[in-house]
């Protein structure tokens, strides 16, 4: 059989292991760290086969698909580099794909890397929320390398099928990091600096779904997203600034009674989200 090794098991590792298994002729190997993701990547099934020794199982790796923090991957590619299987295919699961792109240029001629972001997750992580119909109806993005075979995106396409995901859009690296940033890292900033917020623990009883869906991905890896906020660092801060002159323009409408501009400004936005 041929082998899939995905590398870190947690949500997103997890539920694409999950959601792998059963693939064409592929074994899928998932890669852990812990005992604890161990045992319970073990009892919910998540892989054909866990291993503690993912550099050990990369000369005979067809596909590697590599799910940690984007630290973690582009410190995964320099240090096992030499160890990939010559023709084999690596992809990632990284929230922003400039930064990694560029560090899988320390790859070796014959090993092809293909940047990806499935658009899905939770509001929770861990093996232990896993699940392999994560990404049904979800959308997959793919910015191949500039040696990335037509073999390899066929396979690539082929597992998104499998995996059951709505679509893929292919696109360059730089072009992923602008609209991420507007479409997802600009929502984590919004929720986070509402719950950054005295009135949060008195609000009660006052709360409704507004409320709730913006908020909801408040609760996330800090760690984690300091690392995306930070790898994507100027097209987020070019995203914020036209939030924060936005915001301004309806505060000074709201506190000149300016009803005629006011209604306006949401007229259009209203307008704008209607036809999207």
């Amino acid at each position: 059989m041929k082998k899939i090794l995905v590398v870190g098991l947690g949500l997103i590792g997890g539920s694409l292991a999950m959601a792998l298994r059963g693939f064409e002729d592929f074994e899928v190997v998932g890669a852990v760290r812990s005992q604890s993701t161990y045992s319970k990547a073990a009892e919910r099934h998540a892989a054909d086969r866990l291993t503690f020794d993912p550099a050990g199982e990369l000369p005979g790796a067809d596909v590697v698909v590599l799910c940690q923090d984007p630290a973690g991957i582009i410190g995964f590619l320099r240090e096992h580099r030499d160890r990939f299987k010559p023709g084999c295919l690596i992809w990632d699961v990284c929230g922003v794909k400039t930064a990694v792109m560029e560090a899988a240029q320390c790859l070796p001629a014959g090993v092809d890397f293909i940047g990806c972001h499935p658009m899905a997750g939770k509001e929770v992580s861990g093996i232990g929320n896993a699940e392999g119909g994560l990404f049904r109806n979800t959308h997959f993005i793919v910015t191949p390398g500039p040696g990335s075979t037509r073999e390899h995106l066929d396979l690539l396409g082929r597992m998104a099928d499998w995996c059951r995901f709505g679509d893929v859009i292919v696109t360059t690296p730089e072009r992923h990091d602008e609209m991420i940033a507007y479409t997802s890292q600009l929502m984590h900033v919004i929720a986070v600096s509402v719950c950054d917020n005295d009135e949060l623990f008195s609000c009660k009883g006052f709360e409704g779904g507004s409320f709730r869906d913006c908020t909801r991905v408040a609760a996330l890896d800090a760690a984690m997203w300091t690392q995306l906020f930070t790898f994507n660092a100027p097209a987020l801060a070019k995203v914020v600034g036209t939030l924060e002159n936005r915001m301004r323009q309806y505060r000074e409408a709201i506190e000149a009674g300016d009803q005629d501009a006011l209604r306006a400004m949401l007229a259009q936005a209203s307008d704008r989200k209607k036809q999207i």
